[in-house]
């Protein structure tokens, strides 16, 4: 190969390594960045924090007599990149001022934690994303655990489920009350959580389950064909509902089917056929349904739900412990609809990155606040974080509440 040629290889070559560097430099000053600024925020103040034990069954367990808060939070969207770096502020800066004021006993965030997309984010690592949503939540000091969702480990992504699992599955995380489940079960993360009286009677569990992600070649996600909730977990979910009746009544005979909550990231589809017989009905209540506030701001008020039916809302009416379930994935519907005597409730996302015209619109931002009782009650509410009560520590961004 002549002279002249080897010099003008070797010249791009450098380029071509120089920006590598450049690029790979740049990223880590701004993941520092991201990283300093998500723990900049001052711990939780509880005036009386309850603590999580494992019970017999392995499953965390709070004891008290007292009502139980815990606060969803979803699609957070974190990117971890070079182009995310604005947003993934504005996203921390949301969910620690909301809770921060609401104080929960438990954080559950229904998916999409992270956003690797490399068109917008500029990166691919997910370990990094994950590790700074981690490092976040340990530094407010409040319990948490997560339902991952379809972008949390995308095909293309540097870890797959099994290896972003292991990160919050770290015993060595102090609030983290993430499990990775059942080898028997599918996904990762199907787990109880469970809420105890001063008589060892459980009076609530909250069931997190795994809705997995794409589904028939669509390994991309780019035909919207989502997964479902599989046999296997909803058989999971069945055998510990009896079970935790069974020792309650082992307890005390006459003691009522406990309450029991169910969250994950894709919808079911029967979030979509309620919202169909409501708006069917003039927007108005039918026999089926009762809309509690919010709507579907979808696109043609749509669901993304799994292509398949699946049988977990049947089985959930049979066994009368399931009051609610709690999904994210469509970041604009934020309704919470009775169907059937189970509300169905789309939680307020915090996304500011993955539907790039968001970041100017805040009617759809907030948390979702359920607070249920040793007796069988339950409150929901659809908070948004634009309220006064809501207060940053950074500035908050001027948005339009307008639908």
């Amino acid at each position: 190969m002549p002279d002249f040629l080897m010099k003008i290889i070797s010249f791009v070559l450098g380029i071509i390594t120089s920006i590598s560097i450049s690029m790979t430099s740049l990223t880590t000053l701004i993941n520092k960045s991201t990283i300093e600024y998500a723990t900049s925020f001052d711990k939780v103040v509880y005036e009386e924090q309850l603590v999580p034990q494992k019970d017999t069954d392995g499953n965390w367990t709070f004891t008290t007599d007292r009502d139980f808060k815990v606060l969803q939070l979803t699609d957070v969207h974190i990117g971890g990149g070079i182009m995310s770096l604005k947003k993934d502020k504005l996203a921390f800066n949301a969910a620690a001022a909301m809770i921060t004021a609401e104080k929960p006993d438990l954080v559950i965030i229904t998916g999409d934690l992270v956003y690797p997309v490399p068109f917008q984010a500029g990166t691919i690592n997910n370990g990094v994303s994950t590790d700074m949503v981690i490092d976040f939540l340990e530094n407010l000091g409040v319990y948490y655990t997560v339902a991952f969702g379809n972008h949390d480990s995308e095909l293309y992504s540097d870890y797959d489920r099994a290896s972003i699992a292991a990160r919050y599955a770290d015993p060595s995380l102090n609030y983290c009350l993430f499990e990775n489940g059942p080898d028997s079960v599918d996904g990762y993360g199907n787990q109880i959580i469970k809420v105890k009286n001063s008589k060892g009677i459980v009076t609530n569990a909250f069931f997190v389950l795994d809705s997995h992600s794409y589904i028939d070649g669509d390994v991309f996600g780019i035909q919207w064909k989502y997964d479902n909730i599989h046999e296997n977990q909803i058989e999971w979910y069945k055998e510990n509902v009896l079970a935790i009746d069974n020792a309650n009544k082992a307890i005390e005979p006459s003691y009522p089917m406990f309450a029991s909550y169910c969250f994950f990231h894709i919808p079911l589809e029967e979030y979509g056929i309620a919202w169909q017989e409501y708006s069917a009905n003039g927007y108005k209540d039918t026999e089926n349904v009762k809309n509690f506030g919010g709507g579907f701001y979808e696109k043609g008020e749509k669901s993304y739900c799994g292509i398949y039916p699946d049988n977990f809302f049947e089985t959930a009416l049979e066994l009368g412990s399931t009051k609610g379930f709690f999904c994210g994935h469509d970041h604009v519907n934020n309704a919470s609809i009775e169907y059937k005597g189970i509300r169905l409730t789309y939680g307020m996302s915090i996304d500011y990155l993955a539907y790039s015209n968001l970041i100017k619109e805040g009617a759809q931002r907030g948390c979702t606040v359920l607070t249920v009782s040793g007796d069988g009650e339950m409150n929901i509410s659809l908070e948004n974080y634009y309220q006064d009560k809501y207060v940053s520590k950074y500035e908050k961004e001027s948005v339009s509440l307008d639908r």
